[in-house]
């Protein structure tokens, strides 16, 4: 009887179906290739004009536009060393200068749009909607609508060809992207923190330095990073209000390369395009988790 049951027993055991791998249909998987086989190629065309200024930049001038290859053909850093002194004074000047722009944006705007943001999301006073949708509106107003007065009114403080006009409205919280963007950030806190700081005795100064302010930093690491590339990048403001070639900036010293009447630089422009565009891309690399942080959690309030 015990043998019946044992040799049941492994006859069932026999007759079980083996496992098998069940994973996506066919049709399935070939379309992720094809996905992904389009995606790498929207990639490389999106990236191409980089990559082939990369590999223009260490061409001789002569083949540059001979050679559509993003792939260096050879690595002539001889552009580097011309474009570095091409234009009378060396290149740092200009990348100093930028500098310089940059870190008075950056701070100005941290702190005055923090600021600004606090007395919209958190401060009840007169007239506080219509000054908020006033605040809004400005962003839909075009730069060549403002540049005018701005200039006439820089012109007769006599400011022109100082960085005072790029920076000084920075402190004035002028970008009023950044303000709305803070205000949907402290909208999403709290407003216990700022009950329980009042039982405790602070003041708004307190409320705003010591609670607030610690918890703001995805939104101000966003408008820092966001400050930082536009500022960068700006070419219209800063070669209206800068007339003297030793305080050029970044973008309008990569202009002078190119001569309209006499012998355009290209060489030398593109080893100097890719010296500038290395600080945007550590910038965005190190703080790109800040960047999406602070988006996400401002653009669903």
């Amino acid at each position: 009887m015990t043998d019946t049951l044992t040799m049941d027993s492994s006859e069932r055991q026999n007759e079980r179906p083996t496992p098998t791998w069940s994973g996506p249909p066919l049709r399935t998987r070939i379309w992720t290739v094809v996905k992904h086989i389009l995606m790498l190629t929207a990639v490389l065309f999106s990236l191409y004009p980089v990559l082939w200024m990369v590999a223009s930049s260490l061409r001789p001038e002569s083949t540059i536009f001979t050679n559509t290859s993003f792939i260096p053909d050879s690595f002539d850093v001889s552009n580097y060393v011309h474009g570095w002194n091409a234009l009378g004074q060396p290149f740092g000047v200009y990348l100093v200068n930028s500098t310089i722009i940059v870190a008075g944006a950056v701070i100005g705007n941290l702190i005055a749009c923090s600021m600004a943001a606090y007395a919209f999301a958190r401060l009840k006073f007169r007239f506080q909607r219509p000054a908020f949708a006033v605040m809004l509106l400005t962003i839909m107003l075009p730069l060549p609508v403002v540049i005018v007065p701005q200039y006439v009114v820089w012109a007769q403080l006599g400011l022109i060809n100082t960085f005072v006009p790029l920076i000084l409205p920075k402190f004035l919280a002028t970008d009023a992207f950044f303000v709305f963007l803070m205000v949907q950030f402290l909208r999403g806190l709290p407003k216990e923190l700022d009950e329980a700081a009042r039982l405790d005795g602070a003041g708004h100064w307190r409320i705003f330095g010591q609670i607030l302010l610690p918890l703001m930093t995805p939104a101000l690491a966003t408008t820092a990073i966001f400050t930082f590339l536009w500022t960068w990048n700006d070419f219209f403001g800063q070669l209206i209000y800068l007339t003297d070639p030793t305080k050029y900036t970044v973008p309008v010293a990569l202009r002078a390369f190119i001569d309209v009447q006499g012998q355009s630089s290209y060489g030398g422009m593109f080893a100097m395009s890719v010296v500038s565009i290395l600080p945007m891309l550590l910038i965005f690399t190190f703080g790109q988790k800040y960047l999406i942080r602070g988006i996400a959690t401002t653009g669903g309030k």
